[in-house]
């Protein structure tokens, strides 16, 4: 097990990054693109500018896993293990990741970009989309109550096929929850 260890510049094909498990850790500046990260578990801790494009992520324990202006491209958070599953995202790029199913209730997403993200049949109750893209991103049969899309944009949310109760939009917002109607609004 590591402890509260620091790893900068680290590249997925070093050593220096055995499979086990992490608690404490901060991983700054790594390119882990494409690396396979089947079977980790990393808890508390925090990855700080760093690419994990592509990166596998079979059963994968991810508890309270900060991520701060990361790449993190094509990711299949589904394929986590389930259990504890919690993170955030800063001012990271997560384009054409995949939620689906995910329950991830009260995860913060501030100054993300999230397009073409697939959350379908997630429970995100209580979570925060803060100043991020969600331009072609899907929800469908997705747990959106008490969800914060205040200063989100890009987002089309069919109301019909998700529960909204109590969920926060911005009035410039409002078109987005239309979409689905192919009206004009002016």
């Amino acid at each position: 097990m590591n402890y509260e260890k620091v790893f900068t510049s680290v590249k997925k094909d070093d050593k220096t990054l055995p499979k086990g498990e992490y608690n404490f850790c901060k991983f700054i500046n790594c390119d882990f693109e494409n690396a396979d990260f089947s079977g980790f578990k990393f808890i508390d801790c925090e990855f700080t500018d760093c690419n994990l494009s592509l990166a596998k992520l079979t059963d994968v324990n991810l508890i309270n896993v900060k991520f701060v202006s990361c790449k993190l491209i094509g990711l299949v958070f589904d394929e986590c293990n389930s259990f504890g599953l919690s993170f955030s995202f800063e001012n990271s790029v997560l384009t054409g990741t995949s939620f689906f199913n995910a329950k991830i209730p009260g995860t913060l997403f501030k100054d993300c970009d999230l397009r073409e993200t697939d959350f379908t049949e997630s429970d995100l109750s209580g979570s925060s989309f803060d100043n991020c893209n969600l331009s072609g991103s899907l929800f469908d049969n997705t747990t959106l109550e008490k969800t914060d899309f205040g200063t989100a944009y890009n987002y089309s949310i069919n109301p019909q096929t998700n529960k909204l109760k109590k969920t926060k939009f911005s009035l410039s917002g409002v078109p987005g929850l239309l979409t689905e109607y192919d009206i004009i609004i002016e």
